[in-house]
């Protein structure tokens, strides 16, 4: 009888290691993809990748500040809690403003073994009281979570009306740009989509945001001569850019054409600006871009914009994609737009989606918006994997 027992024991235990390994496989399987949106609730999500290791920062998920999350794949992230808090010792920033104070779009670079952090609130210094008081200042610390300081108490410069959304862009002959958006606030812009406005009721006037870029001084502390406009909506409505930039103004959702969240990188000696067009709160936010053989351009935008917009006229369920920034897998073999975006799900919260980009002969494509399974970044070890 024992040979038996032994002989029932031992297919038993087969048994077991068998549907062990069936389900290691499955969670191998399983972990060899990733779906959007990621669990991150950011607006306008910027990626570092630093020392190995990947670090996101955004709009939200912080007391009248920043947040941070850290990942080590791109797709699974860690909250590393606030780094970053307006009453720092050059705290210059009014957070008992509107927006509670507007801590938006912070960007991080790793520079000579340090970090600044790069973003808009609303500046203290306000004698008109405008409602719109937008500026951008720039923060520093030893480690990307922080603790950031302010460089000075005072933004990094005042261009005499209210920016937001800055990127820095870092040549390779060593020079710096700041990139910026000018908002709407009191810029009212004559063109053929403001006198259809007002010819049909819409609206009396059309408020502007434009991008422009200036070169930064090497300490941060201030800019090198004047700002550059880039980029703006088309005046024309024959233009081809103009109907997908105007959509906000069309579906009555506001009375403000955007040009904002610009993202600047340099590929075989062409300079790319990507840029987000319409109401970050609508759901007509969609991204294009523009090429210069220069940083300060002129740029020409696109054929083929938009890049990225809405995809429930597909059948998707996403809305309100804009405001991206680029990063790319660990091995550095593939390019992802990193960018915010809404579903069904999640309503008016703002999520992160990442989706692979190219950039090829001079254009750029993004394989999204996506939701359904997506292979993992190039270079990520999946389970099972030696």
């Amino acid at each position: 009888m024992k040979p038996f027992v032994h002989l029932l024991f031992f297919f038993a235990a087969l048994g077991v290691y068998a549907v062990k390994a069936q389900s290691m496989q499955r969670t191998a399987s399983d972990k060899a993809t990733f779906s959007n949106p990621l669990p991150v609730q950011f607006g306008d999500p910027y990626v570092l990748f630093t020392k190995g290791k990947y670090y996101m920062y955004g709009t939200g998920g912080a007391d009248k500040g920043f947040a941070a999350y850290s990942s080590t794949d791109m797709v699974n992230w860690k909250k590393e809690g606030q780094v970053f808090f307006h009453d720092n010792k050059n705290g210059w920033s009014d957070p008992n403003t509107s927006w509670d104070g507007a801590y938006w779009a912070p960007e991080v670079y790793e520079v000579r073994g340090k970090y600044y952090l790069f973003y808009s609130a609303q500046w203290k210094v306000n004698p008109t009281h405008e409602k719109e008081n937008f500026r951008i200042g720039v923060a520093v610390a030893d480690k990307p979570t922080g603790p950031f300081v302010d460089l000075t108490n005072q933004p990094v410069f005042d261009p005499g009306y209210p920016i937001i959304d800055a990127n820095v862009f870092f040549d390779t002959n060593g020079k710096a740009y700041l990139y910026y958006s000018r908002c709407c606030y009191k810029h009212p812009v004559k063109s053929d989509v403001s006198d259809l406005a007002l010819k049909n009721g819409w609206y009396k006037e059309i408020e502007e945001s434009w991008v422009y870029g200036v070169e930064l001084k090497a300490d941060f502390s201030g800019v090198i001569g004047q700002p550059v406009l880039l980029l703006r909506p088309p005046v024309k409505l024959s233009d081809k850019q103009a109907q997908w930039e105007s959509q906000s103004v069309m579906a009555r959702e506001a009375n403000r054409r955007w040009t904002e969240g610009s993202v600047t990188f340099r590929k075989d000696n062409v300079y790319y600006i990507m840029y987000s067009a319409n109401n970050f709160g609508g759901r007509h936010y969609a991204i294009g871009y523009a090429t210069s053989s220069s940083p300060l351009g002129p740029f020409k935008k696109s054929a083929d914009n938009p890049i990225l917009e809405k995809n429930v006229d597909k059948g998707g369920i996403v809305t309100g994609t804009g405001h991206n920034s680029i990063a790319y897998s660990p091995d550095g073999k593939e390019m992802f737009c990193v960018y915010h975006g809404r579903t069904a799900k999640t309503g008016d919260e703002r999520v992160v989606f990442i989706d692979r980009m190219q950039v090829k002969d001079g254009k750029i494509t993004i394989s999204g918006p996506t939701t359904t399974p997506q292979k993992l970044p190039s270079g990520i070890p999946t389970s099972g994997s030696e």
